[in-house]
């Protein structure tokens, strides 16, 4: 059995190294190793520092059940700067299977063109994982980059994307803000798996599981699972609310329909005056089918929150689709003519639609449904219930989400709709009475209060605005001393 090797790459590092601690690599020199080299079960040790540069991983396991691991050394602070003249079009692109990347930063160090109209302007992605199955992408942070966040691209199948923060990543086109917080196909029978991340204030649509070629010849959008992610705001920084998820594609052959996808205890918001009961404006949440494009094939939506203006849901083609115990809060539930006849396969059940207006179902150039008409005329939807927007409420811990590599670390999820405060009590975690703690913003990781856990193992977080969400919403990072 071949013993785990460690390798160490430091920003003075060089390609004439040996990847030892006394004479390490560049990071581009150990990103490039062959199995010979590094394989699975090695690590590759990423000392603190900025490495200024676009960087290309080929690094691939030949090893059975065991990944390579590119890891900062020590958990130390290392940031991927892609902020240099460089052609390529990613701060970090990976062609190879069954490599795990962890707890690196990705984006643009210093000032840089956001609009396609200023002088040296260049779309540069984060990350675009371009080839290889089996790999892990756990607690990046990826954000200001002026193009998508993250691409886990058709040939990736198998991919785990888990506990990274996306946000702020993007730039402005011609007409509108662009640029996906990730951008996800698979064209295998692997499932890809997306959870506990959060992703938001991109500048076009959260999450895009998504194909815009019209005339497919293959089938690469499937077998995809997004569970207990927080997704909110996409879109503002591009000036207009875009879908915080959407599921589809464009194609018109029918090959290459959304199918066999799972969105699973997600968090889709955006900015919405609660307290004073409005849901109007352009603010889509989730979108289920575009028009014209092939229907969705066994799509299951369930136990998720969909918060928005008056499109907050809309919901366009599908073959069949579970939509079980969701709440959504909006103006309308926006659906095409295309439905009516085609939803005998349609299974929902014990979900709450808030709204105001009472004829809420929209069907787009056809007619205004009531609940208990949309209930009747489509025989769906018996056991679910339609409640006035001045009666919405949400429990306020919506998620706790516990580092998987840093355990002393929380997400937690918030919703008060009066913006003052929430308790969130951590007493499932065993931290001991009088733990020190900071509570800090997610995006900059500023400190925003900190104090010691009370006996009862109970924290009070103060609602605000931070990451530009209105008081009713916030997601925080609290961190206990260890």
């Amino acid at each position: 059995m071949q013993a785990q090797k460690e390798f160490h790459v430091t920003v003075t590092g060089s390609p004439q190294g040996n990847g030892s601690m006394a004479q390490p690599w560049d990071l581009q020199s150990a990103l490039s190793q062959q199995p010979d080299v590094i394989n699975g079960g090695d690590i590759v040790w990423v000392h603190e520092g900025v490495y200024d540069g676009r960087f290309v991983s080929t690094l691939k396991s030949t090893v059975k059940d065991k990944n390579v691991t590119v890891a900062p050394y020590h958990d130390q602070k290392v940031v991927l700067n892609g902020n240099v003249s460089s052609d390529r079009p990613s701060v970090l692109e990976v062609r190879g299977n069954n490599v795990t990347f962890k707890l690196l930063e990705i984006t643009f160090v210093g000032d840089f063109p956001r609009h396609m109209a200023d002088a040296n302007f260049k779309k540069v992605d984060g990350v675009n994982h371009l080839s290889g199955e089996d790999c892990a992408f756990i607690a990046l942070k990826i954000h200001n980059n002026p193009g998508s966040g993250f691409g886990s691209w058709k040939l990736t199948g198998g991919t785990l994307i888990s506990g990274c923060q996306i946000f702020n990543n993007g730039y402005f086109s011609k007409v509108r803000g662009s640029g996906a917080g990730m951008y996800v196909q698979n064209s295998s029978d692997k499932v890809r798996l997306i959870k506990d991340n959060l992703i938001f204030n991109n500048y076009y649509i959260g999450v895009e599981v998504w194909s815009a070629t019209t005339r497919a010849t293959a089938a690469y959008v499937q077998n995809i699972s997004l569970k207990n992610n927080v997704i909110f705001n996409n879109g503002l920084p591009g000036g207009h609310h875009k879908n915080n998820l959407l599921v589809a594609t464009a194609d018109r052959n029918g090959t290459n329909r959304a199918s066999n996808i799972i969105v699973d205890s997600n968090i889709l918001y955006h900015n919405t005056d609660i307290a004073n009961n409005k849901s109007s404006g352009d603010a889509g949440s989730l979108q289920l089918g575009v028009k014209g494009g092939a229907p969705l094939k066994n799509i299951s939506v369930i136990n998720n929150v969909i918060i928005g203006g008056n499109n907050a849901l809309r919901l366009n083609t599908a073959e069949d689709i579970a939509f079980d115990n969701n709440i959504v809060y909006g103006g309308y539930v926006h659906l095409y003519k295309a439905i009516i006849g085609n939803m005998s396969t349609w299974n929902f059940t014990d979900n709450c639609y808030y709204s105001k207006n009472i004829r809420n179902f929209r069907v787009i150039d056809y007619k205004d449904y009531t609940f208990k008409e949309w209930q009747q005329a489509f025989n769906i939807d018996g056991s679910s219930q339609w409640k006035n927007i001045k009666a919405f409420s949400l429990r306020p811990v919506l998620n706790i989400i516990q580092s998987e590599l840093k355990p002393s670390e929380f997400y937690v999820s918030l919703f008060d709709k009066e913006g003052k405060h929430v308790t969130v009590d951590f007493s499932d975690y065993s931290i001991p009475e009088h733990t020190k703690y900071t509570i800090q913003d997610i995006a900059s990781e500023a400190i925003l209060s900190e104090g010691f856990l009370l006996s009862t193992g109970q924290v009070i977080f103060e609602m605000g605005t931070e990451n530009d969400t209105y008081n009713n919403f916030g997601v925080y990072k609290i961190v206990f001393e260890k």
